[in-house]
């Protein structure tokens, strides 16, 4: 038979048992904290009709969408998982109730170029808040405070969610004249923290086409920075947009607080714009101070007409995305990854000592039910074999089941660790496991510098 020697295509992640139970703890709080805040789990599916993706059209999706034929049938892979929502949330708009609040995590597909820490196929994690017709502002100051609890409870320490409307800046430029370059002048902007003013300013003059003054107006708005709402005041009454967008950043501001996010994770940057069009309001992003090279490892915002490309009614939302592989991949890369978490695909290896394996089975249906993920090893191996096994990968407790133990109605216990060996009764030996099992799983998923 002929051989394929095994790759995986460029871009595409594929993680051991050990980094994928990592990955597996990351996911498992990221859904206990969306429940918590009462979103349902939503799943969409990965290929979609090629029109149904494509209906905003145009820009950087066409060209990096994954898009094929199967038949007469025009195809595409979903390259996020607010376009797909949409579209659910307009299919099924008869029997949803609203506000519609749903958390997802899949798979999404991209097809740009591969390069460290940006993936071809990677995981997003998405919470999403639609409204019908009409959206509280009170959703917009609350998604501030899920991304706090996220991160908090992943473990980290520094982190800062940097927030600004959409309306602000449109009003802004408004008021210089510069609505038509608005969109321009706004991706233009989204570059300064990677390229400096003087880059951006060229950019301004050179491609968007503004003049050397409107430019430097622009730069020094963006600069603001402290106690930023005071300071917007000045500008009140120049535009109305800009005036709707400023008692939206402070309704929104005024509430963080109330939602138990401190003031320490938080700041109003005005050159926060996210580079998707459909953004109309509040846009969110978030960064770790002390590894700026990551970016933002969370970001998102207020949407007014996302669902009006598949009904005709004003279905509002707003939303955060986390793109988890990316995030995964920089914090292992970081080794910020809490490396004395357990992450052995069992808690317990039982080791039949006795050719009567009947016991040996009970003792694994009995720890099984009390909780204890449990292996029974069955194969014909030798002794040291057996023991390596459980050693690679990682097992915290080695189970031991002969004729004298058998016929005391106890089990010999070993923790790995430790190298500990202590006899117990069955009701005993479940108490000590997951006692044991608790001391181990204390800490943090992310152990920050």
């Amino acid at each position: 038979m002929q051989q394929t020697k095994p790759h995986t295509l460029s871009g595409f992640m594929e993680l051991l048992p050990g980094p994928q139970q990592q990955m597996e703890r990351m996911m498992a709080v990221l859904r206990e904290t969306y429940a918590l805040y009462g979103f349902t789990p939503l799943d969409t599916p990965v290929i979609e009709a090629a029109d149904v993706l494509l209906a905003k059209g145009g820009g950087e999706t066409e060209k990096q969408i994954y898009r094929f034929q199967k038949g007469d049938s025009d195809l595409a892979l979903r390259f996020d998982l607010t376009v797909p929502l949409a579209k659910y949330v307009a299919l099924h708009y008869g029997e949803l109730s609203f506000p519609f609040r749903r958390y997802q995590i899949g798979k999404v597909y991209r097809g740009e170029r591969a390069q460290r820490g940006r993936f071809r196929e990677f995981y997003q994690a998405d919470i999403d808040i639609i409204g019908d017709g009409k959206l509280s502002i009170l959703n917009e100051a609350e998604i501030p405070a899920i991304i706090y609890q996220i991160f908090t409870r992943l473990g980290l320490k520094r982190f800062q969610i940097r927030v600004n409307n959409r309306k602000v800046l449109n009003g802004f430029y408004e008021s210089l004249g510069l609505t038509a370059h608005a969109g321009d002048i706004m991706r233009t902007v989204d570059k300064l923290d990677k390229i400096g003013p003087e880059k951006v300013r060229t950019l301004l003059t050179e491609e968007v086409g503004i003049s050397a003054e409107q430019a430097e107006e622009i730069l020094r708005f963006m600069a603001i920075r402290g106690d930023v709402l005071p300071v917007l005041e000045r500008y009140r009454g120049r535009s109305e947009t800009f005036d709707t967008g400023l008692d939206e950043l402070r309704a929104v501001v005024t509430h963080l607080g109330d939602f138990g996010v401190p003031a320490e994770h938080f700041a109003v940057d005005l050159t926060i714009a996210r580079g998707l069009d459909y953004y109309t309001g509040t846009v969110y992003e978030t960064i770790l101070p002390d590894h700026p090279e990551i970016g933002s490892v969370c970001s998102g915002g207020r949407y007014d007409n996302l669902a009006g490309y598949y009904i005709d009614k004003p279905l509002p939302g707003v939303g955060i995305s986390i793109g988890l592989t990316r995030l995964f991949y920089v914090l292992n890369e970081q080794k910020m990854l809490n490396a004395n978490l357990p992450v052995a695909p069992a808690d317990a290896l039982i080791l039949p000592m006795s050719p009567d394996l009947a016991p040996a089975i009970q003792l694994a249906t009995r720890l099984r039910a009390s909780g204890i993920r449990t292996q029974l090893y069955a194969e014909d191996k030798k002794f040291k074999a057996k023991m390596g096994y459980a050693d690679k990968l990682g097992i915290p407790y080695v189970l031991f089941l002969g004729e004298d133990e058998i016929a005391a109605g106890a089990v010999s216990c070993k923790d790995m660790a430790t190298g500990e060996q202590i006899q117990l009764s069955a009701d005993a030996l479940v108490q000590h496991i997951l006692a044991g099992l608790a001391e181990k799983n204390c800490g943090p998923i992310i152990q920050p510098d």
